[in-house]
């Protein structure tokens, strides 16, 4: 006999509902949770023809891992969509229980996407590095205020470069100021240990995933927020469109219809709450950039404000990911210079592996020069920083693109991206001058 099962799972307890194939109650539950107890329910209750469910929840993954092999099926439920569809006066462990089990029974449970180990270690890992920026960060603005509650102005403009930091420790304090200064201190160190051994481990992640790679041919997008936004999207193939993908970080305007009146909102803010932070991040510079993100971040920021402008940006650089891991190519309109140096610093970071560029000694460069006597460097075409970084040559722009890109008037920068190009060198400052020796 077919059995539905709801599990209200909490950090300490567990309540279980039992309904049969009509729907009625075989029996509750209620135990505490640990590994112990699941195991002894799941080799003592279960059947390998129930159906059991669960809602998402910080644990929820280490629990299917554990129950799924005594089961015909698992499913797990998405929280916010089952509030909506269960809303009940009474809400108690064993109604939420009931409620989920039935809702299975019927078929019309909002199920969420299970990811697999390595999106869940990914996981893991960028939340956990979230979490340390922000206690350094809690760390840092204590230190600012334990300087503005005793009016001291430090003579740096980065109170924690190398100067800072001796500054701090020299500065006189009183015995409070210097003991609470010498706390956040010690703690600063740790946490900037902690991270550093966190970031050596996702580096080494990211320079041997191509997908990061791909990502970070985006402008503003480096190895972070590329990692974070693969460990919120997993696999790429289970969204349909781009807009789906946008959909699901939250970054797409609400909507409530009605008859013929339709209002449209501010973003939903479903989803990765980091990855969509880190997006607008990234979406924050391009008004600068040269190539149709560019143009289109300053087109809608005179119609609108600068702030929407940044939130639009950060969704349509979610949807030209999508496009990218979709196709499995670079971004075709990214700055030579900018994605090489990202790529050689991800490298380095990663291999400690540093190519030598330039010519050979005794041998010159072989290519156009401005004048005699001038500096210059060379851009490389984008299609060969792709390709020295291991990575495919950026793909031709379908008929509607390129009539999109004509009409924003970058054409003359797409094209500067095929060729080589040699550009002048800011001249070196001259030092100046010794005083002279008095006589």
């Amino acid at each position: 006999m077919v059995r539905f099962i709801g599990l209200d799972v909490h950090k300490r307890v567990v309540q279980v509902c039992l309904l049969d194939a009509a729907g009625q109650p075989l029996g509750q539950q209620r135990f505490a949770l640990s590994r112990a107890t699941l195991l002894d329910f799941a080799r003592t209750q279960l059947q390998p023809d129930d159906r059991l469910v669960l809602e998402a929840t910080t644990n929820t993954w280490a629990l299917v891992g554990l129950l799924r092999p005594f089961v015909a099926e698992l499913a797990v439920s998405n929280p916010q969509q089952t509030r909506a569809i269960a809303q009940a006066k009474v809400k108690t462990d064993k109604v939420d229980a009931h409620v989920l089990a039935q809702l299975l029974r019927c078929d019309f449970l909002p199920r969420v996407w299970e990811p697999d180990a390595a999106t869940q270690e990914l996981r893991r890992l960028c939340s956990r590095r979230a979490g340390l920026v922000g206690q350094r960060t809690a760390v840092k603005n204590r230190l600012h205020a334990v300087l503005a509650m005793r009016l001291l102005l430090p003579p740096v403009d980065d109170l924690f470069s190398a100067k800072g930091r001796a500054w701090l420790q020299s500065c006189e304090l009183d015995a409070e100021g210097r003991s609470l200064l010498d706390s956040d201190l010690r703690l600063l160190e740790a946490l900037e240990a902690e991270l550093a051994a966190l970031d050596g481990l996702l580096v080494g992640k990211a320079y041997a995933d191509d997908r990061v790679k791909l990502l970070m041919t985006l402008p503003g997008v480096d190895y972070t927020v590329a990692q974070t936004l693969l460990a919120a999207l997993g696999e790429i193939g289970r969204f349909r469109s781009a807009d789906q993908a946008a959909s699901y970080l939250g970054l797409c305007p609400s909507t409530k219809q009605s008859a013929e009146r339709c209002v449209h909102g501010p973003i939903t803010k479903r989803g990765s709450g980091q990855a969509r932070w880190l997006m607008v991040q990234a979406a924050q510079h391009l008004g600068k950039h040269p190539g149709p993100l560019g143009v289109f971040f300053r087109r809608l920021a005179r119609k609108k404000t600068r702030n929407v402008a940044v939130v639009a940006t950060a969704r349509k650089l979610v949807v030209i990911a999508w496009h990218l891991l979709t196709r499995r190519e670079p971004y075709r309109y990214a700055q030579p210079r900018t994605t090489e140096t990202k790529l050689q610093r991800l490298r380095v970071k990663a291999t400690g592996q540093r190519r030598k560029t330039g010519p050979k000694a005794g041998q010159g460069t072989g290519g156009p020069k401005l004048a005699a006597g001038v500096r210059s460097r060379t851009i490389k075409p984008l299609a060969q920083v792709c390709q020295e970084e291991g990575l495919p040559a950026p793909g031709a722009p379908p008929a509607g693109e390129a009539r999109t890109v004509a009409d924003s008037g970058t054409a003359a920068y797409v094209g500067s991206l095929q060729a080589a190009q040699v550009l002048a060198q800011r001249p070196r400052p001259t030092p100046p001058a010794a005083p002279a020796a008095p006589d």
